[in-house]
């Protein structure tokens, strides 16, 4: 049990490192690197729509490794996923710079991003059977928190890596080649996560899949004729916790230093206690998630996230670095709190045949409409309606997966 926690928890949280150092290097450094603008408000909008290219091509990926997921088995796809991801992490660390190589320079960014996607289109889906179908009936939420607990560890790494880098570098050091090294330093993780992973059995639910020859020929398939309501409503239920994350990290960075005017080791810093506490919470909305149910959290915790939007503009516009802190502390403690039941209630929603399909598409389709645009939808209504028409759109975000949980039920 040890290896599988292991297992399912180091991989999310490489998932959530490879896509936090992007997206601090996007929201920091990119724009100047790979889009060359006078306008820097126009190098943010682009460097922030490569951002979104991984979330555009993780169906894909969904569908590729789901499809082998379900007809192979969870351990050799989680393999392979992890390995796609990690390669395309590293090179994004060696690539030239738009000085050095033009047009060619965000082309390969571009690339090397869809493939990052497509490998981690396969990932979180892997990590979340690997606990679930490993676990009691009766503690199927607190394994499956396992998987939950890798983007505050991942996030916690990415951050402790860009304090480090802005203590010791200058800012000409860090645009010219600084950012570079959380991008290399992947391979490490990556290798350390194959190492743990190759050995690895199958889980039980798989298993007897094949034992009985009940594996399905194209998962997908059936995934779309059988399944499409709780694949749709699903994939709704997962936007809060996508929009939460990406609008309170991402485009709170770029907006708490530069125009809160809050240095950039210092919001990171604060960053980093939110996080942790998302961290804290995690856990504890699993027990709840046990005890109570997933839906009953779910729906608390997407109403709290419908209101808590609106402390956005008096707490991260006008709080100074308290209000900052106190806004990343509500918002990433309520990331947990929703984030925690969902390694647990997406897999329930979808039979064992269909299931590594079914849970990775509707977690990353949520990917799609919950964060692959949310920084660049908020800097764009931050221009035309100030942090208040962000704080709509974050609330929206949160009612729209409250109404999904709402009207949907888990497979009986």
């Amino acid at each position: 049990m040890a290896r599988i926690i292991t297992a399912s928890l180091i991989g999310t949280a490489i998932e959530f490192y490879d896509f936090y150092i992007f997206g601090t290097a996007a929201a920091l450094a990119f724009g100047q690197i790979f889009f060359p603008s006078h306008s820097p408000n126009a190098q943010t909008l682009a460097a922030f729509a490569t951002f979104g290219i991984a979330f555009l091509a993780r169906p894909i990926g969904s569908a590729l490794f789901g499809h082998f997921g379900d007809r192979r088995g969870r351990k050799s796809t989680l393999v392979g996923s992890l390995l796609l991801m990690g390669i395309s992490t590293t090179l994004i660390g060696a690539l030239p710079d738009y000085s050095a190589a033009g047009l060619w320079a965000p082309v390969a960014l571009c690339l090397l991003r869809l493939t990052q996607g497509v490998g981690l289109g396969g990932e979180w889906g892997g990590a979340a059977l690997l606990a679930v179908e490993n676990a009691p009936n009766d503690r199927q939420a607190w394994f499956g928190m396992f998987p939950q607990l890798g983007p505050p560890l991942g996030f916690l790494m990415a951050n402790g890596l860009f304090l480090l880098l802005f203590r010791f570098l200058t800012d000409g050091q860090f645009a010219a080649w600084g950012w570079r090294i959380p991008f290399l330093l992947s391979a490490i993780l990556v290798a350390l996560g194959l190492y743990v992973r190759v050995q690895l059995s199958e889980t039980p639910a798989f298993a007897q899949l094949a034992a009985r020859n009940a594996r399905v020929r194209v998962p997908l398939g059936i995934l779309l004729r059988d399944h499409s309501v709780h694949l749709v409503l699903g994939s709704l239920a997962m936007v809060v916790c996508y929009a939460i994350f990406y609008v309170s990290t991402v485009f709170a960075l770029s907006y708490g230093t530069r125009i809160g005017h809050i240095p950039q080791e210092k919001f990171l810093g604060l960053l980093c206690v939110a996080i942790t506490l998302m961290a804290i919470v995690t856990p504890l909305s699993a027990f709840l998630s046990d005890r109570f149910g997933c839906r009953p959290i779910l729906m608390l915790g997407s109403a709290f996230a419908a209101l808590s939007a609106f402390s956005m503009q008096p707490l991260l516009g006008g709080g100074g670095t308290a209000g900052a802190l106190a806004f990343l502390c509500i918002e990433l403690g309520l990331m947990g709190f929703l984030f925690a039941p969902m390694g647990a209630y997406l897999p329930s929603l979808f039979p064992a045949a269909v299931r590594y399909t079914g849970a990775s598409a509707t977690y990353n389709l949520g990917g799609i409409l919950g964060a692959s645009l949310a920084p660049y939808i908020a800097q764009l209504l931050l221009a035309r309606g100030g942090l208040a028409a962000v704080s709509v759109y974050l609330s929206c975000a949160a009612v729209i997966s409250l109404f999904a949980v709402v009207l949907l039920r888990p497979r009986a």
